[in-house]
């Protein structure tokens, strides 16, 4: 099993996506963007269909764990379609003709590497992550200090009035949304990947609290309810809504603000962060049927 890394740096996360396109050449393999830092920022893609599902982990650096659950989703639904056999009790290889499943395992490469092994993985930002990285605050941010889930052009002028407010007005570990919406390459790649490929619904995953946020402010895209309750109902977890300096500026609220159609940030498990890697088979086995729905759905 390719997945089976114990941490998901950059490295490992190399070698698991080449195992895998090795393994399955059918998987396409494609470079989006580069973080901050230089980074490749990688897609996986099954099917050809013209209707498109995205999937994406890895904004934070201390939620490493999403990054394993969606490649071991991907090394799952591959091992399925290479036998002919149902995933979940689902026939992908069916779906997968009229339908695109991409997964973007780590948005944020950077911030995966600084978290695990320090502001040196930052290379030239080095001394930039050092001067704002305090004492006993998690690493979630790229290497310029900007939290990607909160660079999306999604309330972001609301958003960094808040984080003023909250004496958050330079590069931070957590929370600072940049200069601009979209000001950072990571964010930049995403939003081009879905003005691309349109896809018909996305979801973020983060850690912790089995919590799916659906909404954006006002705004309900249709079918995003009927999602949300299939998804609460084979998931075991709570329908909530963004509050506060979660309120804007994520990838969720820009999709839903930016295509008027469903998206949804999944925070998987339960704890504090960094979840321990012993609870990602518990997590995969309360999501796995959760994530093949909302790819065929």
């Amino acid at each position: 099993m390719w997945t089976n890394a114990q941490i998901v740096d950059y490295a490992a996360l190399r070698r698991c996506i080449n195992g895998l396109w090795e393994t399955y050449p059918f998987l396409k393999v494609t470079q989006i963007g580069r973080s901050h830092a230089g980074r490749s920022i990688f897609s996986l893609s099954l099917g050809s269909g013209k209707k498109c599902v995205l999937f994406a982990a890895g904004f934070h650096g201390s939620e490493w764990i999403t990054e394993l659950l969606l490649l071991r989703f991907a090394e799952e639904l591959c091992r399925s379609i290479q036998m002919k056999t149902d995933y979940a009790g689902v026939d992908v290889v069916s779906f997968l003709q009229r339908r695109e499943i991409l997964i973007v395992p780590c948005v944020n490469p950077d911030g995966t590497e600084i978290f695990l092994h320090g502001a040196e993985a930052a290379g030239e930002f080095a001394p930039l992550v050092s001067r704002a990285w305090e004492d006993n605050i998690l690493w979630n941010a790229n290497a310029a200090g900007v939290d990607i889930n909160h660079n999306f052009d999604a309330g972001w002028d609301l958003l960094r009035a808040a984080e003023k407010k909250n004496g958050i007005d330079a590069p931070a570990p957590r929370q600072f949304g940049g200069v601009c919406a979209e000001s950072e390459p990571e964010t930049r790649a995403l939003c081009a990947l879905c003005r691309r490929k349109k896809p018909g619904h996305i979801l973020a995953f983060h850690s912790q609290g089995e919590e799916i946020f659906w909404r954006y402010g006002k705004k309900d895209p249709p079918e995003a309810r009927t999602l949300m309750c299939i998804f609460t109902a084979v998931s075991g977890y709570k329908p909530v809504r963004n509050a506060g300096l979660y309120a804007h500026g994520g990838f969720k609220d820009w999709f839903i603000r930016e295509f008027d159609r469903p998206g949804f940030t999944v925070e998987v498990g339960k704890g504090t962060n960094p979840l321990p890697l012993s609870d990602l088979d518990g997590i995969f086995e309360k999501l796995r049927r959760m994530m093949v729905l909302a790819a065929v759905l």
